[in-house]
This record gives structure tokens, sequence and C-alpha cells, in this order.
């Protein structure tokens, strides 16, 4: 502090590059607006140094509002110039030689916004040409300011004067040094986001993916906020929305980290997650209500921090032992953070301590803003990006172990596939006195139906046809069960009553919890048919859809019985057999192939029955069987 009613000036008549305005102000507590006057005397005030605190001129009374005023010297000739402020206070007013320059909130009645951004502004060339400006700032201090600040107002750095081209080249390259990394990590974490939530729409037990996506949208909110502060202080009600944002921050990590290694969080936990959250949110807007000071300001955050720094470290090491290689892989960023947390927990102790403040500033700007070249770097954004970056290898590494798994499935269908084709064969041995057709169009690699025609002693043929619930290789696993069943009841019984007996019995605690409709019928070389059904669709003579009784399809319960009917398969006549695939096909408007079309094609080729269905919306697997009495062999028989 200098003495009292010496003028402040400075001289910037030989001004060659940007310079701080960090010379002596004037200084006067209170609020008139004739203070911004370039006339107006102000030699009876203070004199202030703004290197050093203003609590050392006002160590009693804390007055809303302040008033600093400097005189400058500058070429009359020059143009170009301009003046940058950034972090005076929450609400102020930059004025030069009467006109105000700069604002940001309003000082009276006070309305802040925030602070920190790097508003640049030109000075008009007729003020200039006057040969001298009259700098007053007007600036609101609150009372947290004045007791939780270290430097409440104006300091040495707020206010750099300079050519306009020169400040905004240097405001871009700062700009651009301190972000880059930050950016990187943005838009690393954005895009690992959308992948998450591509393999989320394939992998739906897989709800990590989903807390990714989640994770990079809450970054991706903040990044608007982040970016117009930068050159603009905004309104801090938009500060305080966007905070809002901090509350899901420590259940988002959480659920992420503790998915990859199969901890589920429970309601207790999740309770705490909350608190830690709007603590967390509380913290990050600690400027703008009361928080406590000093040492205790540390704790506010505390259940958050020590998520990150000791629950997160203690349980990735325990997964580690058991084998987890995921919580290995997770765990380099969770120590890298930890670091940081300790370290600047560590550092803002040794802030409160007089003597090693200098030391405590140096150590932060190693961790916050480490060199790099032209850029900067901190630790935690270190660790965000390590932290990205192990998430990518983790679901890389998943990716390509369910590739792996696919191209197995894949053998395994394609195997699976074959036997399907050696046990529902293309073609059909011939059998006297009948024609026989059949189409099997499996919706998958492998399919769920089957059917099988054998010939009988009697010169006759025994025919199942059936479906089995489900799709793809378990469903075909069933179906080699059961053709083989048939197979073998065929050789001890040809009545479907009893045919479908000894499959229900087969197939009863060895399905895995599945069943299967089928439709057994015995057809005499003299057109005598017998027909017993499981709960499967009825088949049609000649256009006509016959009554069968309703019974349980196999595999439900054991014990259950069968009945069978009679009917008359005459010289010419033609028995068809569907699966439900064909009555169930469906177009794009969800309308079914439905029973009255499939009753009306039932005396059309068995490929044309088959194909309409599959155009119009094939979405299960589609059979069709149709045996035709020959006339010839009728007669003669």
């Amino acid at each position: 502090m200098l003495a009292q009613g010496r003028s402040a000036e400075f001289d910037a008549t030989h001004l060659y590059q940007p310079v701080d305005l960090g010379s002596t102000w004037l200084v006067q507590g209170g609020d008139d607006p004739t203070y911004a006057r370039p006339d107006f005397d102000d030699s009876h005030w203070i004199t202030f140094n703004p290197n050093t605190s203003i609590t050392t001129l006002f160590p009693d009374s804390h007055p809303e509002v302040v008033w600093y005023r400097q005189r400058i010297k500058v070429d009359p000739a020059q143009t170009g110039l301009a003046l940058k402020e950034q972090s005076i206070s929450r609400a102020f007013e930059v004025y030069v030689n009467g006109e105000r320059l700069i604002t940001s909130g309003q000082v009276s009645p006070y309305e802040p916004c925030t602070v920190g951004a790097r508003v640049l502004r030109r000075i008009p060339d007729r003020l200039v040409a006057s040969g001298t400006l009259v700098i007053a700032v007007r600036a609101h201090i609150t009372g947290r300011e004045w007791t939780g600040s270290q430097d409440p107002g104006y300091f040495a750095t707020n206010l750099t004067l300079g050519q306009e081209s020169t400040l905004d080249h240097d405001d871009w390259l700062e700009v651009i040094s301190e972000n880059l990394f930050g950016w990187l990590d943005l838009f690393l974490l954005v895009s690992l986001g959308v992948v998450a939530l591509v393999l989320f729409s394939t992998q739906r037990s897989q709800f990590e993916y989903l807390w990714i996506f989640a994770l990079a949208l809450s970054r991706f909110a903040e990044f608007p906020f982040h970016t117009a502060t930068l050159f603009h202080d905004v309104p801090v009600r938009w500060q305080v929305l966007s905070g809002t944002i901090f509350i899901a921050t420590p259940l988002l990590f959480a659920s992420i980290y503790f998915g990859f290694i199969g901890l589920r969080i429970g309601w207790g936990f999740r309770t705490y997650l909350l608190v830690a959250g709007l603590l967390n949110a509380y913290s990050n807007l600690g400027g703008l209500f009361p928080f406590p000071s000093g040492n205790y300001g540390l704790l506010v955050n505390l259940p958050f921090i020590t998520l990150l720094s000791i629950v997160f470290p203690i349980v990735f090491l325990i997964h580690l032992r058991r084998g987890n290689r995921e919580a290995g892989i997770l765990l380099i960023p969770i120590v890298l953070f930890s670091l940081y947390i300790y370290a600047r927990y560590g550092l803002s102790i040794l802030f409160q301590i007089s003597g090693w403040r200098d030391a405590a500033l140096r150590g932060f700007a190693l961790i916050d803003n480490y060199r790099l070249g032209p850029f900067t770097i901190s630790l935690n954004v270190l660790s965000e990006i390590s932290s990205t970056v192990a998430l990518a290898i983790i679901m890389l590494l998943r990716s390509s172990e369910m590739s792996r798994r696919q191209a197995v499935l894949e053998g395994e269908l394609a195997a699976a596939q074959q036997v399907q084709e050696l046990l529902l064969p293309k073609q059909i041995e011939a059998i006297s006195g009948f024609a026989i057709e059949s189409v099997y169009q499996p919706a998958q690699q492998v399919g769920g139906d089957f059917f099988q025609i054998l010939p009988t002693r009697d010169d006759g043929l025994l025919l199942v046809v059936g479906d089995v619930a489900g799709k793809g290789l378990p469903a075909a696993m069933l179906v080699s069960l059961l053709v083989g069943a048939i197979r073998t009841a065929a050789e001890d019984t040809q009545d479907p009553a009893a045919l479908l007996s000894k499959l229900n019995e087969r197939l009863v605690g060895r399905s895995g919890g599945g069943f299967s409709t089928a439709l057994a019928a015995h057809i005499s070389a003299d057109g005598t048919v017998a027909i017993a059904n499981a709960g499967h669709l009825s088949p049609y003579l000649d256009g006509r859809e016959i009554e069968l009784p309703g019974a349980l399809p196999l595999g439900i319960v054991s014990g259950a019985v069968y009945e069978t009917i009679q009917i008359r398969l005459t010289p010419g006549s033609r028995l068809t057999f569907y699966s439900d695939g064909v009555i169930e096909a469906q177009n794009p408007q969800g309308e079914l192939f439905g029973f009255e079309r499939g009753r009306e094609i039932s005396t059309q080729p068995a490929a044309e029955i088959a194909e309409a269905a599959k155009q119009f919306g094939q979405s299960d697997d589609i059979t069709v069987v149709a045996i035709t009495r020959t006339v010839a062999i009728a007669e003669a028989a």
C-alpha cells in the first residue's frame, strides 16, 4: 500500500506488447457514479498495490462496492488498443474516460455472473487520441469474498492493456493450450459413449454400456456452458443449472466401474451416492453459496473423494487378485486420480500455513498446469483420458472375445445345420400309392420345425410333423432328440396316439423347460387315416380343415393321453400339413397371414404355399407337407 493522495498513473506511451495493469491504483469504498468521471478529484483516495490483498486496506469494514482508478498515458496516435479483463468479481463495470467499456452482472442491485472468462473490448480510438486514459473499475465484493477469498476484488492480473489483435491471438493460444487435452478427452468419451450405446442395443444385459453413454452425455451437456464461459461471463443461474449435472457423477462412475467387475449397487449404497452427488454439485458451486472456509471446505466433497480415492482402489485390487483382468485395467486411471486427490488435499492444507503458501502454489501449478511444449495438462485430465482409454480397451477386449465366441457359435450352428439337413432330407423316399411334397424353410440358420415320413409294413406311411418352441441352436438340438425318438418309436408302433405318448415321455425332463407341438398320422394303403394331435395345427383335407381333439404339447407333463380319430383319404384327395410359420407370417403392417388364407391355398403345391407365406413376411420356421393318394394305385388296391 502506498501513501494516501499520491497519484496512480501508468506510462504506456511506448507500449510494444500487452501489459498487466498491476501498478499502483487509487481505491475508495462505497458507491458513487461520479467516480467514473475522468475529471473526478481522487487525490484523497487510498493508494493500493494490486499485488497485495485489499483486505489490508479494509480490515474491519467490508464495503459491498469498491472503486479503483488509474491514469494511463498513451500515444495519441496509437490505434487498436484494447482492454482484456479476467476474474475481477461476479459483478463489475470498467469505465474508460467515463464511458462504460466492460460490464459483467449487475453491481447494484447485485446480480452475479460467472468469473474467469477472457473478456476483450477495444478502446475507442477517439478516447486514445486524448493522450490519457482514466480507467475506473466498479466492483461488487460479497461478504463471502471478503472473508473467504485471499485476494477479493481487483488483482494485478485482472486487466491487461495491449493491441486488440495481439490480445485476441494470445487469448486463443491460451484457450487451446489449457483446454486441448480436455477437449480430446471429451471427444474420446463421446465417441466411446456412442459405441457403448450401440453395444447396449445388442447386449441389453450389459448396463455398464448404458452408463458409459450416460456419462458421455452428461459431459457433453457441460460443454456448451464451459465453451461459452471461455469468452463471456454469463448469469450464475446457468452455472447452477450446469452444476446440477454433477449430482449424477458419483452414481454414474460407480455404476460403470462396479458394472465391469460384476458388483451390484444396493439401495443403501445408492443413498450414499446420492448424498455424494449433492455435495459434489454443492462443492462445484461453492463460490455461489455459503461455503466453509479453510480446511473445513475440503470436507464438503469428502464422500465422493473417498469413493474415488479409497473405495474404488481397494475394490479393484481385491478383484484383480481374484483374476479379474478388467479390474486391473481400470485400476490404472483410479490410481492416477487418487494421486491427484491426495496431492491436491495435501497442497490445500499447506496453503493454509503462511510460510508454505509459495510452495503450495508451485505444487498446484505442477499438478494442474504441467507444461507439455506449448500445451498444459493437469493430472486430473490425464486420469480422465486414461479412464476413457481403459474403458475403450475393455470394450475392445470384450468385443474380441464376443467375436471369438460368435465364430465358435457359427461353427456349431453350421454343424447343427448339416445334422438337421440329414435328419430332414430334402428328398422323401417314394412310397407306392402316394405323391408326397415337402418344403422346409427355417427362419434362421437352423430351425425348430421337424417332420418325418416313414414307410410302414402294411404299404402305408407314417407321418409326424411338429414344431419345437424357440429358435436357434437349442431348438435344433431338441429337434435332433425328437427325430431320433420318432424313428425309434416307429419300430415298435404305428399307432399315432401311442407314438405321441412315447415321444412325450422321451421329452419330459429332457427339454430344459421347453416343449413341442406334434401331429402323427398313419395312412394305410386303402386310404384309412388315423390321426392324433399334441397341440399342433390341424391339417387340411382337400381345402377343408379337419377338426381334431385338443391335447397338451409334448414334454409338459408325464402320462399325457392322446386321442386318435379316423378319416378317409379317397383316390385323388390331398392332405396338407402346416407348421405355424405359415399361419403366423406377418407383413410390415402387422397383419397375419391367418387361417383363412392358409385354408384357401391348402390345395396348391407345397412349394407355392411356402413361398406365399415367405413373401407375406416370414417370422418363424415354415414347414409344408402335402400327401396325395394317387388314383392308379388306389384302384389297383
